[in-house]
């Protein structure tokens, strides 16, 4: 694996944690940062992958954009392009007065990110 692709799991992998950590927590309840940190490891998941396979990507939180520079080695991943799109707000939406996650959006962007971040690391040759 390429040094900057292990770096990019490496920053993943430290977002998945803290998004797993916020969970566990009984107090306070912080589902805004667990979607944001859900966000931001499939963001970096993606990237990983797509600077494994040498394809250039923009400064972006879009996944849906990710999602779609990947379709020429991951094809069938256009599948996720739904959740992508849903998690992509998640960059910005809850980071800023205005609007707040819920319980169920934390469950569903955990969900989703564990998901999409098993699916990544199968790819890029991850045992689990």
């Amino acid at each position: 694996m390429n040094p900057l692709t292990h770096d990019w799991v490496k920053k993943a992998e430290e977002d998945f944690l803290v998004a797993s950590l916020l969970m566990r927590r009984k107090k306070p309840l912080l589902f805004n940062g667990i979607c944001f940190h859900c966000q931001q490891c499939v963001e970096k998941y993606f990237k990983a992958r797509l600077h494994e396979e040498k394809i250039p990507f923009p400064k972006t939180h879009d996944l849906v954009l990710l999602l779609e520079l990947l379709e020429a080695v991951e094809p069938l991943w256009v599948a996720y392009i739904p959740i992508a799109r849903n998690m992509t707000n998640y960059a910005a939406n809850f980071r800023y007065p205005g609007e707040n996650a819920t319980l169920t959006e934390a469950k569903l962007a955990l969900k989703n990110c564990k998901s999409l971040r098993a699916e990544v690391r199968r790819s890029l040759g991850f045992k689990k």
